[in-house]
């Protein structure tokens, strides 16, 4: 991740698409229905932000830090992130939806009804985060962990998982059982799982 961070230069104005944002720090902005799409931020900081709908597909975010910083309906449609992150943030509402997800940390986060279908994350770590509602539905996860987190209502419905580590977070999945190969959870994890799985199997448990 990003180390030796060079001083950055304070960002003022507004967001353009198509450009090339690089050594910027954006603190304490609010950017409503921002149309930045098809940007590059390239080893920049955001601090206390807040994006409330706004356009910013295809756009990629290389070793940028992201601390409390709000994104509410926007779109982060096939963006893609890379060495980046994203401490203390909110999401919700977001479409994230073709996504690439590259050595990217969430940390201490809320992700809301965030639309992750078809991303692929690499090596992505959720830390003492709460997702609530988050829908994975058709992505690939490889090595990504979810550490300390609160899973409510999380699909997995045709998600292929490859080491992908949920020991110590709280799981409430709705959907997806079939897609869970390829996870590691702890006995306490199949425990509380094993209802869900036994109506998912149509298995009949009776004493």
């Amino acid at each position: 991740m990003t180390g030796g961070r060079r001083e950055l230069i304070a960002f003022k104005g507004d967001l353009e698409p198509d450009e090339d944002y690089e050594g910027l720090r954006f603190a304490e902005a609010t950017f409503d229905e921002a149309t930045a799409g098809g940007c590059h931020f390239l080893d920049c900081s955001f601090v206390s932000v807040s994006f409330s709908g706004g356009l910013i597909r295809k756009s990629r975010f290389t070793d940028d830090t992201l601390r409390e910083v709000r994104f509410v309906a926007t779109d982060l449609a096939e963006t893609g992130w890379q060495d980046t992150t994203v401490t203390g943030c909110a999401l919700a509402g977001v479409q994230a939806y073709s996504a690439a997800l590259r050595r990217v940390v969430f940390r201490d986060g809320k992700l809301d009804s965030v639309n992750f279908r078809g991303a692929v994350l690499t090596d992505v770590t959720f830390e003492d985060c709460v997702l609530r509602d988050v829908d994975f539905g058709g992505a690939t996860l490889l090595r990504v962990s979810f550490a300390g987190c609160t899973l409510t209502g999380a699909d997995f419905t045709k998600a292929a998982c490859t080491e992908v580590d949920m020991r110590g977070a709280r799981l409430g999945i709705t959907a997806g059982y079939d897609s869970l190969r390829g996870v590691t959870i702890d006995s306490a994890q199949l425990v509380a799982l094993a209802p869900y799985l036994a109506r998912h199997l149509g298995l009949t448990v009776a004493d």
